[in-house]
């Protein structure tokens, strides 16, 4: 149909000798090479005025043309899109009536924008011709009307992208299928106290997970909703290019649901079946903790408050990916925040924004990297500064620099340890003398799951477990052990909720000394735990014996390859890896 009109138009301009067959091809060509619309490189071309080329498509295409500034448009019809794919497409909603919607189109041969209208809208779209002049014409007149005026909330823009409540995500304006999938969607992850959604294309359709309690769990998919137009529509409400399907994008969405400000942070990335997208969902209430409630045992808990007390140093927080660190940062901020102090924090991205925080987003499009963000901010007079991450030699020298002329830095590192993070910094490039003047301390965690409170129940190890139990964590394991049997609060997973474990690693003289002389990071360890330091395993097995969590989680929080002389025969025999992965399933 698309090429039949094409052509159409192509021999109509021929026939009135505005241009030759040859002519033609080549504007085909860049339209297909700049994904410009073919009116818009005839216009820019002046091969035609657009009043000549509204002429011709009206003729050639049969399609009605209209003048917008004579008509009615109907409120419901322009409810039905929202402002950002109307200026993208230049499209303008006029009339609607059940399950049809009449859109006025300067470029009624773009068959991704009447897909997309009609996704989004639920309904039929006839299209009709009108100057692109009067069509964004008429988008800022009755959209700009629509955005002043604060009774209306049949908005869909001012819904998604204004803060909803949760009655928004249910008003009836929002009735097309695939919206009413993608509220549903959203709020069943709020409500089950997700941290991600994962939206997966595959040769069998659309994948959706969400992650609870650290795991990824799949849910039912509706089978006739196309991922594509699920897609659209995430990228919509993030104001990202739903046409852009190549690169990635990163976007945000703003609500407010069940009288929690919610942040949602998306991420698309092109994969071989399609687009990949990734939603966080970042409540204030989840990230900002009382720095009691992280988890800390009474002696780590003491030990950290110690280390928040200096006036100047470095604190970093280690670990993988989604073990908590953003949330332990953020509340220490939060136990400093006091009106005499200046904060300042550079981020990438800011997940939570803190009153009376000065919060900086890191922009590499326009150069404000951690770095040269970071030069500024020594500038600002500081007392605290928080950086998101340490990833490179220039950012790890400027915040030493800043640690060792009077200031409290706090950051974050990827190891697996606490004392690895001397040698992370090492490896980075820094000298090891820097490394032991600036750094005063170093947590390192990881998250575990705790037992449903509902289906726990105290159970006798076998055998095996026992000599797992022995080896793995170096004592004789207690009788018994509790564990969740799998209920419907805890979503038939024995798990309800999330702790931390931890090891605090305080830097003194010996072991700066041990620094200075090249130690390597086993050697720090063994000094530290000489010296008094629980490793991640211990505190694991402290939480353990308490009844919170399980070994399985333990063990698939803690395990690594590295193994003790002690350990080392019986972690290379098959009953090890049986038991190992009993418990990590």
């Amino acid at each position: 149909m698309a090429r039949f009109s094409r052509r159409l138009i192509g021999e109509a301009l021929s026939e009135i000798g505005l241009i030759t067959p040859e002519q033609y091809n080549v504007i085909l060509t860049e339209e297909r090479s700049t994904r410009k619309p073919l009116g818009r490189l005839l216009l820019e071309k002046k091969i035609v005025t657009e009043e000549q080329l509204l002429v011709i498509m009206e003729k050639q295409l049969n399609i009605p043309r209209v003048r917008l500034f004579d008509i009615k448009i109907n409120i419901e019809a322009i409810t039905s899109i929202p402002l950002e794919m109307a200026r993208r497409y230049r499209v303008m909603p006029i009339a609607k009536k059940g399950r049809k919607i009449l859109l006025a189109m300067a470029d009624p041969l773009n068959l991704a924008a009447l897909d997309d209208v009609a996704m989004i809208s639920g309904a039929e779209v006839s299209p009709v011709l009108a100057g692109e002049d009067e069509i964004m014409d008429a988008i800022n007149q009755h959209y700009g009307s629509l955005e002043t005026d604060e009774n209306n909330s049949s908005n869909q823009e001012k819904a998604f992208h204004k803060r909803p409540k949760r009655e928004d995500l249910q008003d009836p304006v929002d009735n097309a299928p695939v919206v009413k999938v993608v509220n549903s969607l959203i709020g069943r992850a709020i409500e089950h106290g997700a941290s991600d959604i994962h939206l997966e294309p595959s040769e069998e359709g659309l994948r959706i997970r969400m992650r609870l309690d650290g795991v990824l769990q799949d849910l039912a998919v509706p089978s006739k909703y196309k991922q594509a137009h699920i897609t659209s529509r995430v990228k919509i409400m993030a104001n990202l290019d739903i046409a852009e399907k190549r690169l990635p994008q990163d976007g945000n969405i703003q609500m407010h649901y069940g009288g929690q400000d919610v942040n949602l942070r998306v991420s698309t990335m092109p994969t071989i079946h399609g687009e990949k997208v990734v939603i966080r969902l970042l409540e204030k209430e989840r990230i900002v903790l009382p720095l009691e409630q992280l988890g800390f045992p009474a002696n780590y808990y003491q030990t950290f408050q110690r280390l928040l007390l200096n006036q100047a140093g470095m604190i970093l927080v280690t670990g993988p990916t989604g073990c908590g660190k953003t949330t332990t940062l953020y509340s220490a901020l939060h136990y400093l925040n006091r009106p005499e102090v200046n904060i300042i924090t550079v981020e990438d991205p800011v997940e939570c924004r803190l009153r009376g925080i000065n919060q900086i987003q890191v922009n590499r499009r326009i150069n404000r990297t951690f770095a040269n963000t970071l030069r500024s901010i020594l500038r600002q007079d500081p007392n605290i500064i928080m950086i998101g991450e340490i990833r490179d030699l220039e950012t790890a020298k400027i915040a030493t620099q800043a640690a060792l002329t009077g200031h409290l830095v706090l950051s974050t590192l990827h190891t697996n340890n606490a004392t690895g993070a001397v040698n992370r910094l090492i490896d980075m490039g820094l000298e090891p003398y820097l490394v032991t003047a600036s750094l005063v301390g170093v947590t390192a965690q990881r998250l575990v799951r705790t037992i449903c409170p509902h289906c726990s129940e105290d159970y006798t190890l076998s055998e095996e477990e026992k000599i797992f139990f022995h080896k793995y964590f170096k004592k004789d394991p207690p009788a018994t052990l509790r564990r969740g049997v799998k209920c419907k609060h805890c979503r038939q997973t024995g798990y309800q909720g999330r702790t931390s474990i931890q090891e605090v690693l305080l830097l003194n003289q010996e072991l700066q000394d041990l620094i200075l002389q090249g130690a390597t990071a086993i050697t720090l360890q063994a000094k530290a735990v000489e010296q008094g330091m629980l490793p991640l395993i211990r505190d694991g097995l402290r939480c353990l014996e308490a009844g919170t969590t399980t070994m399985g989680e333990v063990v698939r929080s803690t395990f690594s390859s590295v193994f003790d002389d002690e350990a080392s025969g019986y972690a290379g025999s098959s009953a090890f890896i049986a038991q190992l992965q009993k418990h990590r399933d």
